[in-house]
């Protein structure tokens, strides 16, 4: 095999020591800088490794990966390896590269660049903790690559970072023990040679740099920190003016195509011709033969709160921005949403208040339409649920179910308050959790541990309206036969799924559904406020809110449009896109497809649904009783245009993965992609035009240099449409910010201030670059209008722009032709303060979440000893170990389906052990233990109550919570407790994500065992996942 790299390449320390320890001969080809090796790479790439004559590899890390190929690692260690020589190749080389570039090359150290490293290695250290290596094979691939990549900063030269012993002490550790192999010696002698990294400088400055990094996934960056930021905002203008973007050298980085240039220099001197033109809409907006009809919802929200940003993001604006997209592409698009005003929620925030319900929902519709106002949040009608229409096309629907023989009559169990004369719904109802025993826990969830409670399961429940304590009764209700509807919903999902757009945790949650059978759904509530059931015998009920609330779209647009049926009733002709948080994907793609299916009338169904994760607000969670996060009336209240808001939360949405609102990051991102990026490449064009051109687009003579960047804008603007297409939000945000960086770096390359100065033929040669930036200016007016509606307006004043540019199309044309009069420039943002975001994070802090209360150990009863403290350390981890073992013998016994007598034998050891651990721990042994009732077997046969208010159903239970347990639901709810630390661990260890589906399978599953010996459906135990706050 043959090395070709040239003096002082850096990345061949990866491939020589690699060489070194697989006992691989090769033979070194020094090369000079800009020898082109590899004939059919456009760019010369060094070090380049010769396998066999005319085979290369040339990336350092997948060479490196072929020479250590003959380790024995297992399929998980071969699994992490790829995982870090992906991370080093997609997100540390894009950035590393640049960085030494400016630091070694340049001798200029780039804050933003460093700051972003930064982040990485924070993330790189947290995964080294305890390891001595990246896997428990040793020294890989994967670690000699990482080694050879981190080096020019770890060792003594221009790029090195000061103290980086101290803040990432896993990395010194690991790097250490790496760097002492005598393979990697041998290859630092060879290539460094006893100097500085000094060395790697004429190689550097040679080599083409790596691609933009894409968006992070898996293996995220952290935000950087808010000290680099402040460094940043300390630069002069002239600092900030002379300094190269270092992700629009990477832009730069791969070459554009022949084809790529004659396509985008023919539509540019096609003129404006090739643009489609501009489309009015005019209200009603109707479906019309032979365009693209596209109808969006986004989840209507709970009434009787303030949403706050994780809420906003997750629906309403996500929605607002793909509408204004299609409104811009010409499309045919109807947008809608309202309020969700009826059910418990509703009632429980009207007694709270001691408003009624109506009052409550008055109130509420209007807080949250003057939000979305400010938030310029732009529905064609933005209604409400609790209308006339509502009510007819929800029993209409009903009715139709009904006669086609789709709903069952079931008795289910509830707590009733007797004083109250009144069925409690789990808002009613407040006591002990059983889990954690916090006091304050609520019928569905408990606020300390998180978990997902059945209301009867709480101990010493309490009415929340009078205090009383409730019993548990049978009622009648209503349930949706959804396993009869099953397989026309799997024929109409298979149909989606190929040809619609599905976030993947939309698709999952759903799979997840439907897997193992669907099971009836309850239909029916023992409320007051809601949508009244129309059948004898319980018209005294009302209907779920998650089978009447989706309803609500198809009477919201009836409210808005007496033809409302050519938008419901015709699913040829109509495409419908839900948007929402992953919470609510189960009610809109399992339970509403089937209320459709079943009434048979030729409804529209779902085609697309785009699903978020969740929103975090800076460490924590929003919290709105703890005063924690900002709100939507917060927002307004900051002073901060929404715009700015608005950017942030679309530049942070939480596409593929949780993400958090952060006040640093905020104040980074405003600071630096708004107002040095975007605001400075604009408003420096434009006042050039206004001060040196009496605000006039000058005749444009293009050099084939611009005649590069006319193709580089359209490649941006064609990814940024196929995002969009895709509902990938975030992604195009970044195609935008692409565009604006190539101006900034055309600016800055042609210099036309000083141009100016210059001779005739120069200051034409000023005209020309300005009059192109205005341009640019003018696409990205166009392309910023979905995510900065006002901004974009007031580019477009300041340009004067056409009404015709306001439509996406996929070339990159002249709008402002010469002679064109702009408007008059004006800066388009303000820099936020950093003692500002100290105010706001103070204000905005709340209070901490509750924690759990510790419980005295009960007095011993019966003849058991009582319980003095904790014993041996010794003799409680062995216990402990023997729990741990005879848990396994009982799920083994059960997974095999032993007969019932050797399950319940081996129960019985364990119960007994659990017992000894109790006491070995200084605690009660009764409850660790549990009792040894039975559980009610026709509760157990009992379909889904479906209820509680989220994803996750309120089954029912044989025994009120002043019972025991049955021994089986003790002995499978401490396994899941067990389980959920397990994947916790895992997810806070950043695991890897085969090796986290694994455990959540097994966590899934004992979920399942646990709810049937409760008396609950499995699929409601599993279905939604983790239920975190209202309903968007």
């Amino acid at each position: 095999m043959k090395l070709h790299t040239n003096s002082g390449n850096f990345n061949s320390l990866k491939i020589l020591a690699a060489a070194e320890l697989s006992g691989t001969k090769l033979e070194v080809v020094e090369r000079k800088h800009d020898d082109k090796v590899v004939s059919y790479l456009t760019r010369s790439s060094l070090p380049v490794l010769e396998v066999s004559p005319n085979k290369f590899l040339f990336s350092a890390g997948a060479a490196t990966r072929f020479l250590l190929s003959q380790q024995s690692l297992s399929q998980e260690d071969e699994s992490v390896v790829d995982r870090w020589l992906e991370w080093d190749s997609n997100q540390l080389q894009p950035l590393l590269v640049p960085y030494l570039v400016t630091a070694i090359g340049q001798n200029k150290q780039d804050a933003s660049l460093l700051s972003q490293l930064q982040a990485l290695l924070k993330l790189l250290n947290t995964e080294l903790k305890g390891h001595q290596t990246l896997t428990k094979a040793g020294i890989t691939g994967g670690d000699i690559t990482l080694w050879g990549s981190l080096y020019p900063i770890f060792k003594p030269g221009k790029a090195l970072i000061k103290g980086w012993e101290g803040l990432y002490p896993n990395i010194k550790v690991w790097f250490t023990g790496v760097e002492t192999e005598p393979a990697v010696q041998k290859s630092i002698s060879v290539v460094v040679n006893g100097k500085d990294t000094g060395v790697f400088k004429e190689s550097l400055l040679a080599q083409p740099l790596p691609l933009s990094p894409p968006i992070p996934s898996g293996l995220k960056p952290e935000k950087a920190a808010a000290d680099t930021n402040k460094k940043q905002q300390g630069k002069s203008k002239s600092e900030k003016m002379d300094t190269e973007s270092a992700e629009s050298q990477i832009l730069a980085a791969r070459p554009v195509t022949p084809e790529e240039l004659a396509a985008a220099v023919k539509a540019w001197n096609s003129g404006k011709s090739s643009c489609p033109k501009f489309r009015e809409r005019v209200h009603p907006i109707l479906p019309q033969e032979g365009e693209r009809n596209i109808m969006i919802t986004s989840a209507l929200p709970y009434v009787n709160n303030v949403p706050h940003l994780g809420n906003i993001i997750g629906c309403v604006l996500s929605a607002d921005v793909f509408s204004r997209y299609c409104r811009l592409r010409n499309y045919n698009v109807f947008y809608i949403c309202g309020t969700d005003e009826y059910g418990t929620a509703t009632e429980t925030k009207a007694i709270e208040e001691g408003l009624t319900p109506q009052q409550i929902c008055d109130k509420y519709n209007k807080i949250h339409s003057g939000i979305y106002k400010w938030f310029n949040i732009d529905f064609d009608y933005f209604g409400r649920t609790t209308t006339t229409q509502q009510t007819q096309i929800a029993q209409d629907i009903f009715w139709k179910l009904y006669n086609q023989g789709h709903i069952l009559k079931e008795s289910m169990e509830q707590l009733r308050c007797e004083k109250c004369n009144r069925f409690l719904a789990d808002r009613f109802v407040e006591g002990t959790c059983p889990l954690c025993q916090f006091e304050d826990a609520r019928g569905d969830q408990c606020d300390a541990c998180g978990k997902l409670i059945n209301a009867v399961e709480l101990r010493f429940p309490k009415c929340k309206l009078c205090k009383a304590t409730p019993v548990i009764k049978s009622s009648e209700h209503l349930f949706l036969d959804l396993p009869k509807m099953e397989p026309s919903l799997q024929k109409h999902l298979d149909s989606v799924f190929s040809t619609g757009t599905w976030t993947s945790n939309a698709k999952n949650i759903t799979n997840s559904w439907i897997r193992d059978g669907l099971k009836p759904r309850c239909i029916s509530r023992d409320l007051k406020w809601g949508t009244q059931v129309p059948l004898e015998g319980y018209t005294d009920k009302v209907f779920y809110v998650w089978f009447d609330a989706p309803i609500g779209y198809i009477s919201i647009t009836a409210n808005y449009t007496d033809q409302w049926e050519k938008w419901w009733k015709n699913p040829e002709q109509v495409e419908m896109y839900n948007f929402l948080g992953k919470d609510n994907v189960p009610f809109h793609s399992v339970i509403f497809p089937c209320t459709l299916l079943g009434a048979n009338d030729n409804y529209t169904m779902v085609n697309h649904m785009v699903a978020t994760e969740y929103l975090n607000y800076e460490e924590g969670k929003f919290s709105k009783s703890r005063g924690t996060g900002v709100f939507g009336n917060n927002a307004k209240d900051t002073g901060i245009p929404a715009d700015i808001f608005r950017f942030y939360l679309l530049y942070v949405r939480p596409e593929t993965q949780d993400s958090s609102f952060s006040w640093d990051d905020f104040l980074l991102k405003n600071n630096s992609e708004l107002l040095n990026n975007l605001g400075n490449f604009i408003n420096r064009a434009l006042m050039f035009i206004n001060n040196n051109f009496g605000g006039t687009i000058q005749e444009m003579l293009l050099t084939d240099e611009d005649n590069q960047l006319l193709a580089h804008v359209t490649r941006e603007l064609c990814t940024y449409i196929e995002n969009m297409e895709q509902a990938k939000i975030r992604d195009s945000i970044r195609n935008i910010l692409s565009i604006s960086r190539l101006g900034n770096q055309f600016m800055q390359a042609n210099k036309p201030w000083v141009l100016v100065k210059g001779s005739d033929s120069d200051k034409k040669r000023a005209g020309s670059v300005v009059s192109l930036a205005a341009n640019i200016s003018c696409l990205l007016s166009v392309l910023l209008q979905p995510y900065m509606p006002a901004t974009s307006d007031t580019i477009q004043q300041q340009l004067n722009s056409p009404k015709e540019a306001n439509v996406v199309h996929t070339e990159f044309l002249c709008h402002l032709s010469p002679g064109h009069k702009i408007g008059q420039p004006s800066p388009l943002f303000e820099k936020i303060a950093t003692a500002k975001v100290d105010e706001w994070k103070k204000l905005y802090a709340g209070q901490p979440a509750p924690v759990k209360k510790e419980t005295k150990p009960s007095k011993p009863t019966g003849g058991a000893a009582g319980a003095s403290g904790p014993s041996d350390p010794a003799e409680v981890a062995r216990l402990t170990d023997e729990v741990a073992k005879q848990g396994s013998v009982v799920r083994d016994l059960k997974t095999k389906k032993a007969d019932k007598s050797e399950i319940d034998a081996q129960v019985a050891k364990l119960l007994d052990l659990k017992k000894q651990l109790a006491l070995a721990q200084g605690q009660d042994a009764a409850p660790a233990a549990g009792g040894n009732k039975k559980k009610d077997k026709k509760a157990a046969k009992q379909p889904s109550s479906g209820q509680g208010s989220g994803p996750t159903a309120n089954g029912t239970s044989p025994a009120s919570s002043g019972q025991e347990s049955s021994p089986e639901v003790v002995c499978l709810t401490e396994e899941v407790a067990k389980q959920g630390n397990v994947v916790r661990d895992l997810k806070g260890k950043k695991a890897d994500k085969s090796q986290i589906d694994g455990e959540v399978a097994k966590l899934l599953d004992l979920k399942k065992q646990l709810a049937l010996a409760q008396g609950q459906d499995p699929e409601a135990a599993v279905g939604g996942g983790k239920k975190k706050g209202k309903k968007k």
